[in-house]
């Protein structure tokens, strides 16, 4: 029998992580805002949880229902068959969300979610109390215009948490959102990488996993690991079949920064995260290659929560500059919330894609450099 689950992403890379999942070779893969279903079984849980890069969380999905009041909410929850998914002291956290529904107090609604499913599981295994002192269940309610999915969470720790990055720079960016911008550069191991204000290292990083087809999941654990329901081993293959899978290779990958203290974090975090990449203390101003063509991603200050806004249009300018004295088989691949982005920068973008970056909406701008890539 298949599961059902899903996985939530941020706005704007649904089709970022469906194409993933298809790749994955999981049945039924649709998409909606924020959240991509698939289904399967649960070696193919431990597999998306190992290799999903742009998603932010992977859920399974216990119970589904419609409800516009408090008591619809409560009934519901309290006639599903939640007795498989827990034992008698498991430790239940329901966490929430809701959009567009008729049931908006998220905070309401979770204590509604967790009062139903300790009803029910009274019953179920006929006890007065039950003393939650076991493992840990994390039961998501989500509800949009007035349905309800009942799932439990699969990661604990979302999925950007790939256990490499210890420390961070300032304004880093999420290594979900990270790896999705070098997947939509349309990077392959074969083509040069560069990220001339890499920060934390996150997308170099990121860049060499892909490229060694490295699970980016395979150096940390998940909830699910501790489901009872879930059989012995199921985990442990996932994370035998994703250590055999990675490439012997080195792709020419090469992150740079103006700031000694960001090129010390990324060596660090490269290191966590066994692989290697070349590193250079430099400014933008000394960007040079070798190679006809190649990728450029950069996540330059915002002009928000680093460097004021003038300083940000003065380094806008700068990139330019130096991204035109590059050979026209380079592409560049920008993300900013800076609103005259492209005014400044002097230059419209090929392609255009609204994502957020720590809350802060922002846009990815995609000048492709050679025609492979201008589609």
């Amino acid at each position: 029998m298949k599961n059902k689950y899903f996985a939530t992403t941020k706005l704007g890379l649904e089709a970022v992580v469906a194409r993933e999942l298809e790749a994955l070779g999981f049945e039924g893969v649709q998409k909606e805002d924020a959240r991509v279903w698939f289904y399967g079984d649960y070696y193919d849980l431990a597999r998306a949880c190992l290799w999903l890069r742009a998603a932010e969380r992977v859920l399974m999905v216990v119970g589904e229902f419609e409800a516009k009041t408090f008591d619809e909410l409560f009934e519901n929850t309290k006639a599903l068959n939640l007795k498989q998914y827990f034992t008698r002291n498991s430790f239940i956290h329901v966490t929430g969300k809701s959009a567009k529904s008729t049931l908006f107090s998220v905070s309401d609604c979770q204590s509604i979610v967790k009062k139903a499913i300790v009803e029910n599981l009274k019953v179920a295994f006929s006890t007065n109390t039950l003393p939650e002192s076991g493992s840990r269940v994390i039961v998501e309610v989500g509800i949009l215009r007035d349905n309800v999915t009942i799932a439990l969470d699969a990661c604990g720790a979302g999925l950007s948490r790939r256990g490499y990055r210890i420390h961070n720079y300032e304004a880093p960016i999420a290594e979900t959102l990270g790896a999705a911008i070098v997947m939509l550069s349309r990077y392959n191991a074969d083509i040069p990488l560069i990220d001339p204000m890499c920060g934390s290292g996150t997308m170099p990083i990121e860049a060499a996993m892909i490229a060694k087809n490295m699970a980016p999941g395979m150096n940390r654990s998940f909830a699910a690991q501790e489901w009872h329901f879930v059989q012995n081993g199921i985990f442990d293959r996932a994370y035998e079949e994703a250590k055999d899978s990675i490439l012997d290779v080195k792709p020419l990958i090469l992150g740079s920064d103006i700031e000694k203290r960001a090129i010390e974090l990324s060596k660090m975090h490269a290191k966590n995260a066994k692989i290697m990449v070349d590193w250079a203390l430099k400014p933008i101003s000394e960007l040079k290659v070798e190679a006809d063509r190649g990728i450029i991603v950069c996540n330059p200050p915002y002009g928000e929560r680093m460097m004021k806004k003038s300083e940000a249009t003065r380094l806008y300018k700068d990139m330019r500059q130096a991204f035109d004295s590059l050979p026209v088989g380079w592409s560049k691949n920008i993300i900013t919330s800076y609103m005259d982005f492209e005014r400044i920068y002097g230059k419209r973008a090929e392609k255009r894609r609204n994502l957020s970056s720590g809350g802060i909406k922002c846009t990815l701008y995609n000048y492709f450099g050679f025609s492979d890539y201008d589609r």
